[in-house]
């Protein structure tokens, strides 16, 4: 598989400046994560990609545009792989709000509140990429598979801890990693 953690948000920005939650739900790409999404999709061009898999915050779903303006792939949207519910960026959107910002995907079969209530334990979320890891180990197209995703699932996913529009290739067939440092 290639993982792809978003590019940088709104969000990203204003805590990288202040340490600070700004209060932004559901933070959009600022124009350095526009473009760090079109370097990553430059970067995979040459990559067999037969279906991406995304997260449904809008941040994850823009990153994942330049890949479709480059090539017809499947696309899934998972809430599964969302971000650690613990920041008010965290805070998705419905369905149809959803849909109405991005029509050409399926947004139908998730619930009408996807992310938690809750700010999120570590344990539940290394549980969230247990489950991930086992599926994908059952699916026939991880090789071809690109996860667009968020920095706190990839690190339960992996181990490692990485920057806004980094690609990284993952073998779910790996164990999963012994220790996390869950330091943003």
């Amino acid at each position: 598989m290639i993982l792809l953690r978003h590019g940088q948000s709104e969000f990203n920005k204003a805590f990288t400046e202040t340490r600070r939650d700004p209060g932004i739900e559901d933070p959009e790409l600022t124009e350095l994560g526009h473009e760090q999404a079109e370097l990553a999709a430059e970067s995979l061009a040459e990559t067999a990609i037969t279906r991406i898999i995304v997260s449904p915050y809008t941040r994850a779903l823009q990153t994942a545009e330049p890949f479709l303006r480059r090539r017809k792939v499947k696309v899934t949207v998972m809430h599964e792989v969302r971000e650690r519910y613990a920041f008010t960026c965290d805070v998705g959107r419905h369905p149809e709000l959803l849909a109405a910002s991005f029509p050409h995907h399926q947004f139908d079969h998730l619930p009408a509140r996807w992310w938690p209530d809750v700010r999120e334990t570590e344990d539940e979320i290394v549980l969230r990429a247990a489950a991930f890891r086992a599926a994908m180990r059952a699916d026939g197209e991880q090789e071809t598979t690109l996860l667009v995703s968020h920095w706190a699932f990839i690190l339960a996913l992996t181990g490692v801890s990485v920057m806004n529009g980094t690609v990284l290739r993952y073998d779910p067939f790996e164990p999963a990693p012994a220790a996390i440092v869950w330091k943003p």
